[in-house]
């Protein structure tokens, strides 16, 4: 079930005309996409013991999603609600080729985290047939994993005619050698919600986190 959340008050939002300018668009997103240095995140993976390279970027970058508030902004009819916390919905590699969706619950603590990431995926792994989604639910980032393509630009399915508010993270293949590997990643976001600025914090506070890995 979506977690709490409050109303933004509009009246008194500096973005107010931002929002309602960009809400009337055709197609209102925007999508940013750059390298990250993994060099850090991916030697911690490697260790004994060390967690899938997957769990450990999720984590980081959902922590960095919840700490710019507009990412946690979603559009409710005429309201813009703040959620207190944002989840994740990834699209899964399943065993037979096709893929699922596997649906991870926000933890600041990683421990947990990490072992919710290793059960879902054992269990959508070996998934098959039909897409099991959450359309009613928004309380979440849309993640999906291109681990055979190190892109420079990226595009995705929407329902036009909706107000899906939802924003969209791609991971792509690392390349580089160890110690100077990078991922590309793909940022896509509500302009009525959220500016170039906001999706500049999060790549900073991304970064700061996978160049200091909390996965203790």
């Amino acid at each position: 079930m979506p977690n709490a959340f409050s109303l933004l008050d509009l009246d008194t939002w500096s973005r107010r005309e931002h929002f309602h300018f960009f809400r009337g668009y055709d197609n209102p997103f925007f999508n940013l996409c750059a390298d990250v240095d993994v060099s850090m995140v991916a030697e911690a993976c490697r260790a004994d013991g060390g967690p899938s390279f997957f769990a450990a970027s999720l984590y980081l970058s959902l922590r960095a999603v919840n700490d710019v508030e507009p990412f946690r902004y979603r559009i409710h009819g005429d309201d813009v609600v703040v959620y207190d916390a944002i989840h994740a919905g990834s699209t899964i590699l399943r065993d037979d080729g096709t893929f699922g969706f596997g649906y991870f619950d926000y933890s600041s603590d990683f421990g947990p985290f990490r072992t919710q990431v290793e059960e879902v995926v054992a269990v959508a792994r070996k998934g098959s047939g039909a897409l099991e989604d959450e359309p009613d639910r928004d309380d979440m980032i849309h993640y999906s994993v291109i681990p055979w393509i190190a892109f420079t630009s990226f595009s995705h399915a929407r329902r036009w005619g909706t107000e899906e508010s939802v924003p969209k993270i791609v991971f792509g293949r690392r390349h580089g050698d160890p110690g100077a590997e990078r991922m590309p990643l793909s940022v896509e976001v509500h302009h009525a919600l959220v500016d170039g600025l906001h999706v500049g914090e999060f790549f900073r506070r991304f970064q700061e986190y996978l160049d200091d890995p909390p996965l203790d």
